[in-house]
């Protein structure tokens, strides 16, 4: 079965944005060619002479994200929606497409994507890899939307979310890509959980993860906008999106938190960070804690 590989490739410094793009847009997989730290993480495992002569001539200053669009998608729409979400957040780039067979990148994927342990109580594997733990184990496999707790972002608001949860919660996920915040959640011992996606991929996908780890009957996913499909309160709310988002619907966020609930903001690149406070602070909530990863921001909020 042949897929369509749309390449992206961004200078470098442009990086974890394209990535964090691609993620919240993907329903099948993504794989990241990124050759900067080459020669580091080589010395690390191996002598240095052993890079092939090729690799040493990937360019270093720029990334190149592929996206793996299966045969039944539309793949001329969801580049479309990839150059619309590059352009709108000013990061150049060029894209081509080119066919790929569906074992080339499942296989590529299996060789670098393994177990995690992520705080103190959780755990994201893969679901090929048999892994023997005491912790809450989310398993995924790598590239569904809004990926696998590999991108700083998810891995902020999961350490956050092993943190919070208590047991009992009632969950709000904005933005829920692939469900693995909801899901993990769950995991952890919130009661229910309700994600909201507007791209109908990121909910067939979430709901697909939710059965994969035996919560689909505690998530409920839709496709919709927090205006029109959240009701009631909430004691953890999520938002691991981008900044603009955030900041517009932070004003609907009061009202759906519980007085000691936990508003949790992320996706937020660390240059927009005091924006995205400020509009936080407009809304009404308190910002309890900045969290910070590699040039990415999670806030942990409350009333």
């Amino acid at each position: 079965m042949e897929w369509t590989d749309i390449k992206t490739t961004v200078p470098a410094a442009f990086a974890e944005t394209a990535e964090a793009i691609a993620t919240g847009i993907s329903g099948s997989g993504i794989y990241i060619e990124d050759y900067r730290d080459l020669e580091a993480q080589v010395e690390a495992i191996a002598h240095v002479d052993l890079i092939e002569p090729e690799l040493l001539h990937k360019s270093r200053g720029e990334v190149t994200v592929h996206l793996y669009i299966a045969p039944d998608e539309n793949f001329a729409e969801i580049a479309e929606l990839m150059q619309d979400r590059l352009q709108r957040a000013e990061v150049p780039y060029q894209m081509m497409c080119e066919g790929v067979r569906q074992e080339d990148w499942e296989s590529g994927w299996k060789a670098y994507y393994h177990a995690m342990e992520i705080g103190r109580r959780l755990a994201v594997a893969p679901s090929w890899e048999q892994y023997e733990t005491n912790r809450a184990v989310v398993t995924l496999d790598p590239g569904m939307a809004f990926g696998t707790g590999t991108h700083e972002t998810t891995a902020l608001c999961l350490e956050t979310l092993d943190a919070a949860i208590r047991g009992g919660e009632r969950v709000l996920d904005v933005g829920t890509g692939s469900g693995i915040l909801a899901i993990a959640a769950l995991k952890l011992g919130a009661a229910s959980a309700e994600g909201i996606d507007i791209d109908p991929m990121c909910v067939r996908t979430a709901r697909e993860n939710a059965a994969r780890n035996g919560v689909q009957n505690a998530f409920t996913v839709s496709v919709g906008n927090l205006s029109d499909k959240a009701g009631g309160v909430y004691e953890i709310i999520c938002a691991n999106i981008v900044a603009n988002a955030i900041c517009g619907l932070a004003p609907a966020v009061p009202a759906l938190l519980a007085e000691n609930g936990v508003f949790i903001a992320s996706g937020i690149i660390d240059t927009r960070r005091d924006e995205v406070i400020d509009a936080i602070r407009a809304a009404g909530l308190a910002v309890h804690e900045v969290k910070e990863k590699n040039g990415w921001v999670a806030l942990v909020c409350g009333r």
